[in-house]
């Protein structure tokens, strides 16, 4: 996998020669297996952390809650990212890794499609969601937490081929 661009990939796609915004028309395209891999972190107190790991936060289990959201999520990108094509998904997978030495949470989502366009959005969007409910879900003891690092580390399918950040 290469993460070189192409020159097709310069181009702002969103937009006609007239720079007006458009939803790209991938009507022509190819259906492919694709596949979309994001990630991003959440760092908060150690005293935090805890709580969530016992999984005796006031508000209930954490990372089950933030699971769920994180699948809803990716199911209702296309409503909430206004030229994001709606995609009937065909699998979702959030983990949660929690890093107890640097006190934060890996949020990791796999999400695939058979279809004529990729998944990076609801990847990502899953990713984002799902650590904002564990922020949601901890804010009244840890307000400072902070969320960094959300990316696509890796796609696949689709025309453009195969990519990794790594």
């Amino acid at each position: 996998m290469s993460n070189t661009p192409k020159s097709s990939d310069c181009a702002l796609t969103h937009f006609d020669a007239a720079g007006q915004a458009h939803m790209v028309d991938v009507g022509n395209k190819e259906e492919s297996h694709r596949i979309a891999l994001a990630r991003g972190r959440i760092a908060m107190k150690p005293s935090t952390l805890a709580t969530v790991k016992a999984g005796d936060a006031k508000k209930g289990d954490v990372l089950g809650i933030a699971r769920i959201a994180a699948i809803m999520a990716a199911k209702r990108t296309a409503d909430l990212v206004p030229l994001c094509h709606p995609l009937p998904l065909t699998r979702v997978a959030v983990d949660f890794e929690i890093n107890e030495a640097e006190s934060f949470i890996d949020c990791r989502a796999q999400v695939e499609t058979h279809g004529r366009t990729g998944v990076e959005m609801e990847a990502l969007t899953a990713v984002q969601i799902g650590l904002l409910t564990i922020y949601d879900m901890c804010k009244a003891v840890d307000r400072g937490m902070v969320m960094t690092d959300i990316r696509v580390t890796e796609k696949r399918g689709g025309k453009s081929g195969d990519w990794s950040a790594e």
